[in-house]
């Protein structure tokens, strides 16, 4: 039987205490709690907790102040971050102390609970996400190429946009969800060892998002196992090229991405792509 997982909330709110046990309740973990930063740290210290959920405003210490106390004291805990007055400074100081996700409040507590269990079946991540660059503006980092990092990174830079519309949001995500994943497992090959630099830019009208893979690239015309090299006359081609391939089911990637986006940019040699999204149609 495998060891019990044990979890700190921290939080000066009671009532969040109680709306994340009752969703992690369903599942076999410790839960405890801590209404201040100072009594967090030093639970901490006493008890080695496999995560810790904090908020950032707190009394005592400061969620983010803690985040880095705790990476210094047991940096095999991994911490998730919450709040409700969220910043890209915030965002930004999180990626960078190693936190492991971060949501904003109001969050969707099943949400939290399916991180948290990544969290738990992950454990090799400390660098997985490495800050080469930040500021509100333009964000760049390097990420490794496993599966499982890639939400990790598409929650950190869903956060980025808390201002736009939620759909607007979800959008955005899911196009540069399905072309990092294309990095990781095409360009990188799923192999840890290699990384996909990745770059998030927001300007007054748009934002874009810049990914480049380690790998050789590709050609349109030498895919036919993405939906997007379908004929018009037969849209599910690709189907049967990946079931002889042993290719997962999938392969709309690029042609999802490209519909979710207002422009879906290649370099020559297919191993970078520009995504981007106008904040305002009008100036188009």
């Amino acid at each position: 039987m495998s060891e019990l997982k044990t979890i700190l909330i921290v939080d000066d709110d009671p009532t969040v205490h109680h709306l994340l046990a009752a969703v992690l309740a369903p599942h076999d973990w410790r839960i405890e709690s801590a209404f201040d930063g100072l009594e967090a740290l030093q639970r901490v210290e006493t008890f080695p907790y496999d995560l810790v959920l904090t908020d950032v405003h707190l009394p005592g210490l400061d969620g983010l102040e803690l985040l880095a106390r705790i990476r210094q004291l047991r940096p095999e805990t991994k911490v998730m971050v919450m709040t409700a007055d969220s910043t890209p400074d915030h965002i930004i100081r999180s990626t960078r102390e190693q936190a492991f996700s971060y949501f904003s409040k109001p969050f969707s507590p099943s949400a939290v609970a399916e991180m948290i269990a990544r969290a738990f079946s992950t454990p090799a991540w400390q660098d997985d996400i490495e800050v080469l660059s930040a500021r509100p503006e333009w964000f760049t980092l390097r990420v490794r190429c496993r599966p499982e990092t890639a939400d990790r990174l598409v929650q950190f830079l869903r956060e980025m946009k808390m201002d736009l519309p939620e759909q607007e949001r979800e959008d955005m995500a899911a196009a540069f969800r399905e072309l990092l994943m294309n990095a990781i497992e095409h360009g990188g090959g799923s192999d840890p060892n290699k990384r996909v630099r990745v770059a998030y830019v927001r300007t007054s009208r748009a934002i874009l998002y810049y990914i480049q893979d380690p790998g050789k690239g590709f050609s349109f015309q030498n895919i036919p196992h993405a939906a997007v090299s379908n004929p018009p006359e037969a849209p599910f081609e690709h189907v049967a090229v990946r079931a002889e391939l042993g290719l997962r089911p999938g392969g709309f990637g690029i042609l999802l991405a490209g519909k979710l986006v207002d422009e879906l940019i290649y370099n020559e040699k297919g191993n970078e792509v520009l995504l981007i999204k106008y904040l305002n149609h009008e100036t188009k």
